[in-house]
């Protein structure tokens, strides 16, 4: 990360926010009290933030910062990069799929089917998968269930989100890096959206069910892959 770059993004955008009307100002926007009190830290916090001697916050500071400073979806996710890109470490990429996982997928065509790692990462599918699940270039599920498009493909979208979030809570709770990783940039990216969900994750994700993907009522089925660290394959069926 550039130099102080978190920093630099905080107040510009502090800056930029129209304060509330309370006579004739000296400077513009927000006073860093005011920030302060809507994102509910101290304001010492926040100069430290700004003046770079802090570079690591929370992902629940980073989230509230964006909600009062009324960030877009853009913004967020910028906001996100910005602490990635001063991070020197990332989660290690999930080990190759045994050929003959590979081969069960190919088994399963034309149903809706692929292998999950804990964390939603899409690892293989079938054909059928990638046309109904509405992913295109996105390649993890969980993500997907929390980005701008995923309300007009879910029209159950809030117990989707649910199960997500929970599903997510459960592989972090038992030491997955990457899904940790994930957890931090959703609450940061998608706001309180995905963090009440997380925070409140009390049970295990359904292993069975049914969910709307846009005019498909689809059945799923959950098996977990012996020897490949908690990957599961997902099998969905058209229900008519």
């Amino acid at each position: 990360m550039a130099d102080n770059a978190l920093g630099r993004f905080l107040r510009a955008r502090r800056e930029a926010t129209t304060p509330p009307a309370t006579g004739r100002r000296r400077t513009p926007g927000l006073r860093r009290g005011e920030l302060a009190d809507r994102a509910g830290i101290s304001v010492e916090y926040l100069t430290r933030l700004e003046r770079g001697t802090d570079r690591s916050p929370s992902g629940q500071v980073l989230s509230a910062l964006a909600d009062a400073l009324t960030m877009t979806a853009d913004e967020r996710v910028h906001l996100y990069r910005l602490i990635k890109a001063g991070t020197t470490c990332s989660p290690p990429p999930p080990p190759p799929l045994r050929p003959t996982v590979r081969a069960m997928l190919d088994t399963l065509e034309p149903a809706a089917a692929a292998v999950l790692s804990p964390a939603g990462d899409v690892l293989a599918s079938t054909a059928r998968f990638r046309e109904v699940s509405g992913l295109d270039d996105e390649r993890n599920l969980i993500r997907f269930a929390f980005s701008p498009r995923a309300k007009a493909h879910y029209p159950d979208w809030d117990q989707v989100a649910h199960d997500r979030a929970t599903t997510l809570r459960a592989a972090a709770d038992l030491g997955d890096h990457t899904a940790a990783a994930l957890a931090f940039e959703l609450s940061v990216t998608a706001g309180a959206a995905f963090s009440d969900r997380y925070d409140a994750a009390s049970s295990l994700p359904p292993a069975i069910g049914t969910e709307r993907w846009g005019s498909h009522l689809l059945a799923f089925e959950t098996l977990y892959l012996a020897g490949e660290g908690e990957h599961r394959l997902m099998i969905y069926f058209s229900q008519h």
